[in-house]
């Protein structure tokens, strides 16, 4: 008797997080918005514990709480309640309204909902109403996040004339790298829609008084003008034009469209830069030509700490792909390129990553959990792993450094302030993986040193 199989697959430790997570975190990077999920308590959260936990700021992410009887009757009641509720104690300018697995499951019609609300009670005004689709068991939390992103452009932007502005989505950066980005831009000479952009509302300053929707964010306005931008900057090799706030300008608008991977490392960084000097006529600003020369530098001095490490790279794809971009500048092997993401196109994406590079093409998979993951590191043997805190108890359980990018990032300090992108962070993760492999080789000596 043969070998019986079964027909399904398990995921033992997840390596994504849920579709409703990344529409909440880009929702929040609108200014005088409010997420909303419709759906159960349980949800909302999940979500405001792990979102804290990283940003250690706090969130309000609204819900419409549904129960045993909404699952049976529908949820449409909840939902008119729960905006309604939002609407007086917030007095937002934007809901974005986010569905989960069970109303989606349970078919509610959102869009019809939402319209009779419009009828029953904002004919006298109200907050701009912007819903998303998002149940986790049709993708991740970038696939949610991305979602989001075009249907604020889908449901915002109106046609308008010429303005001079670039478009930039940046996709999911941490709040540094958002900083980061719009100081580039301003060197530039350029002024840019950073759409969405929580570098103030996710990480901001300590205040006297509680805010209940922070300030900060991209502007309502901008968005809605963002069809007379003489371009659009859209960060993603894996971005399907179903998820493009870009593609859809570019269709619906005539925005023409760039598209750069996540300029991390100096390859990317310099594409970013060649870009951006494109649209403003101008070349690299001098602190940024500095920046990247002591970089360079420090490079070739802490070459001999990195060159021919063996590294596991895991995490959102397109994340991934510019780390592994940047490992190969370093002389670092990717061994292991894995994403709980299947966008479809990750293999090829990290093949260009390392073209020209001397390194191999590394074991690149998507949809793994970090089970998986587990089983090909026993294999082939790295030196470390590089991407969030939920691979610590892998990386323990082998007895190897786990060097924290991305997101989440849940024990230690300052993930929200990691900077990934541009020349300066590619100087902080070079320093971050050198010193690793520093301290790697220091503790397990026998006789320890102190002096390199």
């Amino acid at each position: 008797m043969g070998k019986i199989l079964p027909n399904y697959v398990s995921t033992t430790n997840a390596c994504k997080l849920c579709k409703p997570l990344g529409a909440s975190l880009a929702f929040r990077g609108v200014e005088g918005a409010v997420p909303f999920l419709h759906g159960s308590q349980g949800c909302a959260t999940y979500m405001r514990r792990y979102i804290i936990s990283h940003f250690n700021e706090p969130i309000d992410i609204a819900s419409s709480s549904l129960g045993e009887k909404n699952a049976v009757y529908g949820g449409g009641a909840n939902l008119k309640l729960g905006l309604k509720n939002v609407t007086q104690k917030y007095h937002p300018a934007l809901i974005g309204i986010a569905t989960t697995c069970l109303t989606e499951t349970i078919g509610d019609d959102v869009k019809m909902l939402l319209f009779q609300y419009r009828q029953e009670f904002m004919q006298d005004g109200g907050p701009l109403l912007v819903q998303v689709s998002t149940p986790s068991y049709s993708g991740t939390h970038m696939e949610g996040f991305h979602a989001a992103v075009r249907a604020l452009v889908e449901q915002l932007t109106v046609a308008t004339e010429a303005n001079g502005t670039v478009n930039i989505l940046p996709g999911f950066l941490s709040a540094a790298d958002l900083r980061s980005l719009k100081e580039m831009v301003v060197d530039c000479g350029l002024t840019a829609t950073v759409l969405p952009d929580f570098s103030e509302t996710l990480d901001g300053p300590a205040l006297r008084d509680y805010p209940l929707i922070p300030e900060g964010g991209t502007k309502i306005s901008d968005i809605r003008a963002m069809s007379g931008a003489q371009a659009t900057v859209e960060f993603g090799y894996t971005l399907p034009d179903q998820l493009s706030g870009g593609s859809y300008l570019k269709k619906t608008y005539g925005v023409p469209l760039q598209r750069l991977g996540m300029p991390v490392g100096i390859r990317e960084t310099d594409r970013l830069f060649e870009t951006l000097a494109e649209f403003s006529g101008r070349p690299m600003p001098g602190k940024y030509a500095l920046a990247r020369g002591r970089l360079v530098d420090s490079l070739v001095d802490g070459h001999k700490y990195v060159f021919g490490k063996r590294a596991v790279v895991y995490g959102e794809e397109d994340l991934v792909i510019g780390l592994t971009s940047f490992l190969a500048e370093i002389g670092v092997q990717p061994v292991l390129c894995a994403s709980g993401g299947t966008s479809g196109g990750f293999v090829k994406a990290i093949g260009k990553a390392v073209e020209g590079f001397a390194v191999e093409m590394p074991r690149v998979h998507e949809g793994m959990d970090f089970h998986e993951i587990g089983e090909l590191a026993a294999e082939l043997k790295p030196d470390f792993f590089l991407g969030h805190s939920k691979g610590y108890a892998l990386a323990r359980g082998i007895g190897l450094p786990l060097i924290r990018v991305g997101f989440p990032i849940h024990d230690r300090v300052g993930g929200q302030r990691l900077l990934h992108i541009g020349y300066h962070g590619a100087q902080q993760l070079f320093d971050l993986i050198a010193n690793a492999m520093i301290m790697a080789k220091q503790d397990s000596s026998e006789v320890g040193y102190s002096y390199m």
